[in-house]
């Protein structure tokens, strides 16, 4: 008798390991989940596994947050939409590329971009205006400068820059501007041996 029942059961244990796990059909959705993603219906047992289980945790994390959350959310879900195909595949490259940093540099850009949440609206559209005035070399060579620069030493420039009244930076502005590479560079390490200077004195 058990041989007869054998084939039954490793066929029953062979269909369990081959199941999806996580993906659920859609009528495995729960009634909130439903909801949430019933733009999705139509398509739904028809999309890749791992898109259904990122859809699935999406609208669990969205059941979950608060108001203000779901504000913030739905303001950047309607941007998304308004992208062109370009522009996303462009976003989720750059989304891919830092995905790849280690984990210390993730959190140095996570750290930078909070900075810049942080400052006022004018300012960071003012920021915003003058990267997309550069030419892309010109933000290759800011972007190296940067990275040239030891995180310390960085942390001192933003400092000065904080303690720096609106018409110095102005003036600090219209001469970086003016400047060549090479004397950006310069002028970065003498900034470094000054404050190296006053730290070995």
């Amino acid at each position: 008798m058990k041989t007869r029942y054998l084939p039954v059961s490793v066929l029953l244990l062979a269909l369990l390991v081959a199941m999806p796990a996580g993906a659920a059909a859609w009528e495995e959705l729960s009634v909130e989940q439903k909801q949430l993603l019933q733009p999705f219906q139509a398509r739904w047992d028809d999309m890749p596994e791992d898109r259904r289980e990122r859809l699935m945790r999406g609208a669990d994390r969205w059941s979950l947050m608060p108001a203000q959350k779901r504000q913030e959310a739905g303001q950047r879900f309607r941007h998304w939409q308004s992208l062109t195909p370009a522009q996303r595949d462009n976003i989720r490259a750059r989304y891919d590329d830092f995905r790849q940093l280690p984990a210390e540099e993730q959190q140095r850009v996570r750290e930078r971009y909070r900075r810049f949440r942080q400052l006022p609206p004018e300012q960071r559209q003012a920021l915003r205006d003058r990267w997309q005035s550069m030419s892309p070399d010109e933000r290759r060579k800011a972007r190296d400068t940067w990275r040239d620069i030891p995180p310390e030493e960085r942390d001192r420039l933003r400092e000065r820059w904080r303690n720096m009244s609106p018409e110095d930076r102005e003036q600090f502005r219209e001469r970086w501007r003016d400047m060549s590479p090479e004397q950006r560079r310069r002028s970065i390490n003498q900034q470094r041996g000054r404050s190296g200077g006053r730290r070995g004195g």
